[in-house]
């Protein structure tokens, strides 16, 4: 079963788990571009805005 996410009719869905999943805007995470870095167990990812405003998260 999922979830649907608040505020935005059509933003999608997530699953339901027993402990609440933060939402973040996209807008939020890109405040000084359209490409940011994650680092995850010591690796570095790169997560960017396409021109077609899709997300790729590349290694």
């Amino acid at each position: 079963m999922s979830t649907p996410l608040a505020s935005k009719p059509g933003a999608g869905t997530v699953p339901a788990t027993s402990t609440p999943v933060p939402v973040y805007e996209s807008g939020q995470i890109f405040v000084t571009g359209k490409e940011v870095i994650i680092r995850h167990a010591g690796e570095l990812y790169r997560l960017r805005v396409t021109r077609q405003n899709k997300l790729i998260l590349t290694k």
